[in-house]
């Protein structure tokens, strides 16, 4: 696939792979059982929406539910968060388990300016929402981000404030980083997916007939995974063999 952006690039790497499962916490139980460390992101946990595989740098992988409802909620998602995230809600509310988004890094505090620019270029996006979660040890974690009104792309989110990567983390299983994201891109999407993403080292694209995440490589696994504790997520070793096409009629689907 090549093509080009007109301006730079507006993130430079990954930040999260978004993995929709119906049943957080039994998720996290299968995660861990899988060789995972597992975190979940606000307290109480017992009502946590979203949960952390870390690695001490670089992308990480987010385990989400959606709040009961959700697919219904279209128009108020959209007046609080901006046109076009009520469709990007509905449709990870909609779908089977899997991989459901994609979250680009801004490294600046510029989220706005960057908005602006890709608006110029062709890709709005909606509002930037400046957000605060409370964590199980009682800190808070602030961060924006902003959805593209396309909503198979890829989205934008600035780095955590404070910092959430853990100085060390050992997985059982032997995972030490997440080093790839295979994009699947339909080519209509190619262009504004350039502009976005341009040559990120961790993101790798291929054409697709619908724009989702296909699999995620990780280094360090000392054995397979057991599927049936994934919740549809494809994660290969680092130095696996590119995964077969696939139509994503469930799991990934991101239209």
């Amino acid at each position: 696939m090549t093509d080009t952006p007109a301006r730079p690039a507006a993130a430079q790497r990954c930040s999260h792979v978004l993995l929709r499962v119906h049943d957080l916490r039994r998720a996290v139980d299968d995660f861990r059982a899988a060789g995972f460390e597992v975190g979940y992101a606000t307290a109480p946990e017992h009502t946590a929406l979203h949960a952390h595989v870390w690695f001490p740098e670089g992308p990480v992988i987010e385990l989400l539910t959606t709040p009961p409802g959700a697919r219904y909620l279209r128009l108020p998602v959209d007046l609080r968060f901006g046109r076009g995230a009520g469709g990007r809600m509905v449709r990870w509310a909609r779908q089977e388990e899997g991989f459901c988004d994609l979250a680009l890094l801004v490294e600046h505090s510029g989220l706005d300016t960057v908005t602006r620019a890709l608006a110029d270029d062709g890709v709005p996006c909606g509002r930037t929402v400046r957000w605060t979660r409370r964590r199980p040890d009682g800190a808070e974690t602030r961060f924006a981000f902003s959805y593209p009104k396309a909503g198979r792309l890829p989205f934008l989110v600035t780095p955590y404030e404070p910092a959430q990567h853990p100085a060390h983390v050992r997985h059982p299983n032997g995972a030490t980083a997440l080093t790839k994201v295979v994009l699947g891109v339909r080519p209509d999407d190619l262009a504004a997916v350039r502009r976005l993403a341009g040559d990120a080292p961790d993101l790798k694209l291929e054409e697709a007939p619908v724009t989702a995440v296909r699999a995620v490589h990780l280094a360090g696994l000392t054995e397979p995974l057991d599927p049936a504790l994934l919740h549809g997520a494809v994660l290969l070793p680092a130095d696996a063999a590119p995964i077969p096409p696939t139509t994503h009629s469930k799991g990934s689907s991101t239209s």
